[in-house]
């Protein structure tokens, strides 16, 4: 009876979500137009206080004036607020809908998803939702404490204000939200592992997603008895990381306005870095504008894809990239079916990965366009703008704030779309998956 209650309270997932946001977004905007919010004492404006509290909600990082001298203390643990909760609200309505899936498949399915996903029953909602809170704020915590610290022996900050640089940056950087209380963002400490790595690795399990850190956790040491889900989002998390190191490395070791002036610790340091953050994390520790366009265009590329599912992370997911790589490795070899480890993926998981891919290109390539067209900038500053704005990663080439209003509301929706679109659609087309009771004429048609 209570999970029939919970089924009809969630059964269009695309109002729980755009409702959820878009409340956040209202309930910030509000409170960042008002004078207290800003160093000024005059309201930030509309425009300003509903770009911000987007971002922040959106976990983006996009930014159209400085954070920590435009915003006051109050304004700042606003804009932390909303991107707390939005990254909570991520991974906790991630995971509900996940236990809503399996509840609407039928017994045998049930079973089978549960021994293939780790998805749990409605029973374990509660508990799941406790284990994400608690994960989050130990993760944070630990994060905030190691800042702290470096902040304190490290820049001679008094306590008071070194805990409140580690906690705001814990939380941003759990929640892959990129936003920093410096206008350079972390460029300062691009030589600092204390910081760089710390900040790093919160980014990194944010956005892995809950799931897997879980099963991570249990069985850390036994890959074999990893799922599909664990798999996919280790493997190709490791290879983006490692690719995008060495991409970096290479097109950036003599660029004398980046990795020219370091040692080659410190540059692979910031190389590891600037492959971590367009995870969708907004953090960056070389001047973005400085780059070479081969970094920027491996940087659409990370950014594109994102981080994991049921995490704070954007993109179309890595699992959704990875499943279309084992597609198209068993297209290649002539195999009917796609096999990941010892486990046998399902047509409509493949379906599913493909309808997010090719929606997002779509929504990218027109977003572009018009942004084209309503800017004088160079399509590879639009495109990247647009790309850090729908996968929510937040890096920017400083064209931002140089933008239009209507520039601005085209971003504006990106970012709100990029934040909640995988995720609702992901959702919907799982939940309208039926099985049909009779079967077409099958006629193969010419392809390529």
């Amino acid at each position: 009876m209570r999970s029939s209650l919970i089924l009809s309270r969630f059964h269009h997932p695309t109002q729980v979500i755009v409702t959820g946001f878009g409340a956040a977004v209202l309930v910030g905007t509000l409170l960042l137009a008002l004078p207290a919010a800003t160093t000024t004492g005059e309201s930030a404006g509309w425009l300003t206080a509903l770009f911000t509290a987007t971002s922040a909600v959106c976990v983006t990082g996009l930014v159209l004036v400085d954070t920590e001298s435009h915003w006051s203390v109050f304004g700042e643990v606003v804009i932390a607020g909303l991107f707390q909760a939005g990254g909570l609200g991520i991974m906790t309505l991630a995971t509900l809908f996940a236990v809503l899936v399996a509840g609407r498949l039928g017994l045998r399915a049930r079973l089978a998803a549960q021994a293939e996903t780790r998805t749990l029953s409605m029973s374990d909602v509660r508990q799941v939702l406790r284990k994400v809170l608690v994960f989050s704020l130990v993760c944070e915590s630990v994060t905030a404490v190691v800042l702290t610290i470096r902040f304190m022996t490290g820049y001679g900050e008094p306590f008071g204000r070194a805990a409140y640089l580690g906690a705001f940056h814990a939380v941003s950087a759990f929640n892959n939200a990129g936003f920093a209380l410096w206008p350079d963002s972390l460029t300062r400490f691009v030589a600092d592992p204390w910081i760089c790595l710390t900040i790093a690795a919160a980014v990194i399990v944010g956005g892995l997603g809950f799931p897997v850190m879980f099963e991570l956790a249990r069985s850390w040491r036994r890959p074999s008895r990893w799922s599909v889900l664990t798999r996919i989002t280790v493997t190709v998390t490791v290879i983006l990381l490692a690719a995008g190191t060495l991409v970096f490395l290479g097109a950036e070791w003599h660029n004398p306005r980046t990795l020219g002036p370091l040692d080659d610790g410190d540059r692979l340091l910031a190389s590891f870095f600037a492959a971590v953050m367009p995870r969708t994390a907004g953090f960056n520790s070389l001047d973005i504008t400085a780059m070479t366009p081969p970094s920027w265009l491996a940087t659409d590329v990370l950014m594109f894809i994102g981080g994991g599912s049921a995490g704070s992370a954007g993109g179309i997911k890595v699992t959704t990239f990875g499943l279309l790589a084992f597609v198209i490795w068993a297209e290649l070899r002539g195999e009917n079916r796609v096999n990941v480890g010892h486990r046998r993926v399902p047509e409509s998981a493949q379906r599913q990965a493909l309808s997010i891919a090719a929606i997002s290109v779509v929504l990218v390539a027109v977003s572009t366009y018009v942004l084209l067209v309503l800017t004088p900038h160079s399509l590879d500053k639009v495109l990247f703008e647009v790309i850090a704005a729908f996968s929510t990663a937040g890096l920017s080439t400083g064209v931002t704030a140089d933008l239009s209003p209507a520039g601005h509301a085209l971003l504006l929706l990106l970012m709100f779309v990029g934040r909640i679109g995988p995720l609702t659609l992901g959702s919907a087309l799982a939940l309208k998956e039926r099985q049909r009771r009779y079967e077409l004429p099958e006629e193969r048609i010419t392809v390529g």
